[in-house]
């Protein structure tokens, strides 16, 4: 679909007309979330480039200037809408095990009282009895591997600058959003949830079907006993690391060498010109030595990016062993200058060691480094790309990364979405595992990890820069009805769901019907929604495509249109949060604080040196 660019001049209102019922979404306020967004539907969809969402491609980060480059939003031929290689990950799922010993897993069972509040869009058959493996007690989120954050875009906004649309992905901002779901009471030890929210769209007349596929677990993150650890780290050393950068990372190794178990290692690589080994599988008795030689670091010219990456991987095939998990942390800011610097080789790289069972987590620091790069060896390495933005960050990713992102709950995870006649699939936001197909889409997820997070509404740390991490996110999926075809039953269609336990390697399986009878809450105008915390999937889905659209009007010229689509979703947010409240529930903190970057984001537009008038982007849903 074609976005449409012409622009109607005329100030957008910032505060809605009307108030739908305290504590739904109404139609008026769907309405305000979609006349933000131009060429969008009522769900997300178009961000105004070529095809969906939004082209990687080789963008920068950041925009230079006074805030406006020129960028390429056409994903490469054989590319997906984040610029990876079509299938690039799904062929290390199925091998990969993490080097997870049997009996390492160990966890205290006990007994859960089900949310008799809280149900699923359709009733969950996972094919048996509850497995023996099965644990029980806990309610926690799973993530995925790739984008942990989107520090980058706030740091760009927080600097004053104009973020590009890649500084951002869907995966990372919603990893950034806890979403509270039913108890995982399926008998397995990954639960999935299919969750259906409607609602009539008034610009149009058009209605907006969300489905929304949560995942989590009984496993508490608490109980879980992760196996002997040899983590090998890649430190840029270049001189742009010099200074505030290295002190961060510094900070962040002590803090990881303070969270080591007994039997664990650690083997340091610093890359400048050249990679080199400071020092190689040390063990926790030798913690004195190995702080000594991280204080020491010190930095030097050139930055040979993939030296550093290969002698990494190298250092952790040679100790690695079945009862270790071997996991290299890579950590940059800056470009490769020496060496290799295409993206495809460092991502086969990667892809080669993951199916070894050594995984790859990457850690961006300042706005230069190749995000494209660290992005996608983390997902290909069924890892996590995290940015530091702060030296708060450096502590909460450093410690996290440890305690919850090494042992992967679920691995070569499969779900089936398929859809009735009356009904087609126009996009999935939420992970890069998607592909549509007709009548439906698939999703291949190499491994899935516990979500540091508990609870939605548990108030943020106060410390800048700490506590949305590990919130574990969700799959959002548009579903429209066939044009002209009317749906004959309720049912929208079905889920089905494959994973493969790490240490048994037993599959199991689960489906779910999307059915609309399912609904328990419903809106005067016939909106409705099978659990609440859809509610806050379409807000937070509308924030990142409302953030995502204004980036690229300002890239496209159109400062003046970026305003009119974030005061309009300004507005409609603030009144949903206004709505919660009144009706007793506690602020989101998530959203609460995503509108901080909303009005940071509206003042930096305001400053640049061109504009264009204040204008409301066009109706959604404009025709090719």
């Amino acid at each position: 679909m074609k976005t449409q660019h012409a622009r109607q001049t005329q100030q957008p209102s910032a505060t809605p007309t009307s108030r739908p019922r305290a504590g739904t979404i109404g139609p008026t306020l769907m309405a305000l979330l979609l006349s933000a967004l131009l060429g969008l539907s009522a769900c997300g969809g178009d961000t105004g480039m070529e095809g969906s969402g939004f082209g990687m491609g080789e963008i920068d980060a950041s925009l230079s200037g006074d805030g406006l480059s020129g960028v390429n939003p056409v994903p490469t031929p054989g590319q997906d809408r984040f610029g990876t290689d079509v299938g690039g990950a799904s062929d290390t799922g199925a091998s990969w095990n993490g080097g997870v010993d049997a009996g390492s897993w160990q966890a205290d069972t006990g007994s859960f009282a089900d949310d008799a509040g809280a149900s699923d869009a359709g009733a969950s058959d996972a094919g048996s009895k509850p497995d023996d493996d099965a644990f029980t007690g806990g309610n926690t989120g799973l993530s995925q591997a790739g984008a942990q954050d989107f520090g980058l875009f706030r740091q760009i906004l927080e600097q004053g600058g104009i973020p590009s649309p890649n500084a951002m992905d869907d995966l990372g901002f919603f990893a950034e959003h806890k979403l509270d779901y039913p108890n995982p009471t399926c008998g397995q030890n990954m639960c999935m949830h299919a969750l259906l929210g409607e609602m009539g769209n008034l610009i149009t007349g058009s209605t907006c079907t969300l489905i929304q596929i949560g995942l989590n677990t009984p496993i508490k993150v608490s109980d879980l006993k992760r196996p002997p650890l040899h983590v090998v780290l890649a430190i840029d050393t270049s001189g742009s690391m010099a200074g505030k950068p290295l002190t961060y990372v510094i900070q962040g190794l002590s803090q990881m060498l303070d969270n080591l178990q007994p039997k664990d290692h650690v083997t340091l690589v610093t890359f400048s010109g050249t990679a080199k080994t400071v020092f190689e599988h040390l063990g926790v008795k030798d913690k004195a030595k190995m702080q000594k030689a991280v204080i020491g670091l010190k930095t030097g010219a050139g930055t040979h990016l993939y030296d550093g990456l290969f002698t990494a991987f190298a250092k952790a095939a040679k100790h690695a062993s079945k009862t270790t998990e071997s996991r290299v942390v890579l950590l940059s800011d800056g470009q490769p200058t020496t060496g290799i610097a295409k993206a495809p080789k460092f991502v086969s790289l990667a892809k080669g060691y993951a199916v070894q069972g050594i995984g790859i987590t990457t850690i961006g620091v300042g706005t230069n480094f190749s995000i494209k790069i660290l992005r996608d060896i983390a997902e290909v390495g069924a890892g996590n790309f995290y940015f530091l933005d702060k030296p708060a960050a450096v502590k909460e990713v450093f410690t996290e990364e440890v305690k919850t992102f090494l042992v992967p709950i679920a691995l070569d995870v499969k779900m089936a979405i398929d859809v009735g006649d009356s009904w087609i699939i126009r996009e999935g936001y939420g992970t890069h595992g998607w592909k549509g197909k007709s009548g439906g889409g698939d999703i291949h997820i190499p491994s899935l990890f516990l979500a540091g997070r508990l609870k939605s509404d548990d108030p943020l740390p106060t410390t800048p820069g700490t506590g949305r991490r590990g919130g574990g996110g969700a799959i959002l999926i548009e579903a429209m009805p066939f044009p002209g075809i009317k749906p004959k039953t309720t049912q929208v269609g079905t889920v089905k769901l494959s994973w493969k336990h790490p240490t048994t390697g037993k599959i199991h399986t689960q489906t779910q019907k999307i059915d609309k009878k399912a609904a328990k809450i419903q809106i005067a105008d016939g909106g409705i929604f099978t659990n609440k915390t859809v509610e806050k999937g379409f807000v937070m889905l509308n924030l990142f495509v409302g953030f995502q659209q204004a980036s690229q009007l300002a890239v496209d010229g159109d400062p003046g249109a970026a305003i009119g689509t974030l005061l309009a979703l300004k507005g409609a947010v603030q009144g949903w949060l206004d709505d919660k409240k009144k009706a007793g529930d506690k602020p989101d903190p998530d959203i609460k604080d995503d509108l901080v970057y909303v009005d940071l984001f509206l003042t930096n537009l305001k400053k640049l040196k061109y504009q264009t008038p204040i204008s409301k982007p066009p109706e959604p849903w404009p025709k090719d």
